[in-house]
């Protein structure tokens, strides 16, 4: 299904690629922008500055540290995929030891025992397997994305065997929606400086956004590209 839907991803009409942007649905794409813009600024700023002036940084960052740990069963699926061993090697062994002497997560006790950190998605699958990036598009609600990456967004709910484990199983269920929001809000409190110098102080912010989101997740998806450091930030990562 993953692949069928993504089949749109490269054929785009090269003419709409523009300094190396593929944004054909630009005049769509900015009314969601408004939108996403409207909610960051009415709801979600305010929402995560109650947030981090409620809870200790210390209890903020043991959400993430839970909501991340959530998400390790979905990156060990999605290295497989990628035919990367190692990666899911690392993800299942963080999970293991981060649920059981982590105390479900709560403590990053396999950084603490130095077992490097591994992250992955769909999307990244995705682009292993040879998919285009394709268009460029936004989400309501969650922001910059890609064809392939919006795929790979949906597909990486049904990857992650935690989803069905706590499917139909009330309150349980509710667990993973409510850290990831936590996390979520935590990450816009800590980085809110980056995200309103491009919502509120850039002269096109839809195209500023758009700009470090491309930039961001293609250093990303091309391991860096052998630099020291990833000189990007995206404003709407976790």
């Amino acid at each position: 299904m993953a692949l069928a839907l993504s089949a749109c991803a490269t054929s785009q009409d090269p003419a709409t690629r523009t300094d190396g942007i593929n944004d054909p649905y630009e005049s769509q794409n900015r009314a969601i922008h408004r939108f996403n813009k409207g909610l960051d600024k009415n709801l979600v700023r305010p929402v995560s500055k109650g947030y981090a002036a409620v809870l200790p940084v210390e209890i903020r960052d043991r959400v993430n540290d839970f909501s991340e740990n959530l998400s390790m069963p979905g990156v060990a699926v999605n290295s497989l995929l990628q035919g990367d061993l190692r990666g899911a090697g690392l993800a299942t062994t963080r999970f293991l030891m981060n649920t059981t002497i982590g105390l479900a997560g709560f403590i990053d006790a396999a950084s603490e025992l130095n077992i490097p950190e591994h992250d992955t998605d769909f999307g990244e699958t995705l682009a292993v397997w040879g998919v285009g990036e394709g268009a460029y598009i936004e989400l309501p609600i969650f922001g910059p994305s890609t064809q392939r990456d919006a795929v790979g967004f949906v597909t990486d709910f049904f990857t992650n065997p935690l989803t069905f484990a706590t499917i139909d199983t009330s309150p349980e269920q509710y667990i993973p929606p409510t850290a990831r929001a936590g996390s979520w809000l935590n990450t816009r409190d800590k980085i809110s400086g980056t995200i309103d110098s491009i919502l509120y102080d850039s002269a096109d912010s839809y195209a500023q956004s758009r700009s470090v989101y491309l930039q961001n997740r293609r250093f990303e998806l091309d391991g860096g590209g052998g630099a020291e450091e990833d000189p990007y930030l995206d404003p709407y990562a976790e």
